[in-house]
This record gives C-alpha cells, structure tokens and sequence, in this order.
C-alpha cells in the first residue's frame, strides 16, 4: 500500500517509481491548493481523475474536470486549486531528481514559502 504524506492542503502517495519517473496521486482538499512552484529537474504531466478546481501554469489557468490534462514543463509556475469538491489528480514526474528537494515555492497558503 502506498505511502500517505499529509500535507496541509491535503495528502500525496507515491504510486510507483523508476529510473527517471516517479508516480503520485494527490489529493487536495475543497478550497485549498498546492503552492505557487516551480522545478529545476523534472517535469510533471498532471491527470484529473476525479472532483473540479483549476489549474494554473506559466499564467495560464484551466478549468479542472475528471479527463483535463496539464503537462507542466521543468521550470514552468504551477498551481492546482481546488473547488468546492476535493480534487484528485494522478501525477507523473520525469527528471534526473524526483525529490521534494526540488520545490521551489514562490507564493503559499501556508507560509511555506520564503519571505520577500
């Protein structure tokens, strides 16, 4: 059985992993969302699988449905956010380092982010 991590916003678990890939589902909670952040080594390709919210990449915002896609390229700002219904999305991580390490949050909810 996967690995919860909670989070404040909800929880992720990893799915599955290889050489150069790594599996999450995540799921955030019904008005919340993830930071505003971006990765220096890997690329995420997001799958809504399940609720509604938006997602938001390079400024660029989408509606979130079961079936929406988001390919997220490595150094691209990101966000997820969630609707009045949690929002579960199956991501996959390609790069040469595919650890939290490699978040860089610009904005967040929780004052995870860096000041200034």
């Amino acid at each position: 059985m996967a690995n919860r991590v909670e989070r404040p916003w909800g929880w992720f678990e990893s799915l599955g992993s290889g050489d150069g890939y790594q599996v999450k589902r995540l799921c955030i909670h019904a008005g919340q969302r993830i930071s505003l952040q971006r990765h220096r080594h890997r690329l995420e390709h997001w799958v809504v699988v399940a609720g509604d919210g938006e997602l938001e990449c390079d400024g660029e915002r989408i509606a979130a449905a079961p079936g929406t896609t988001l390919l997220v390229p490595c150094g691209a700002i990101h966000r997820a956010s969630a609707g009045p219904s949690d929002l579960l999305i199956v991501e996959v991580q390609r790069g040469d380092l595919l650890s939290e390490d490699d978040i860089e949050r610009l904005a967040d909810d929780y004052a995870r982010a860096p000041a200034g």
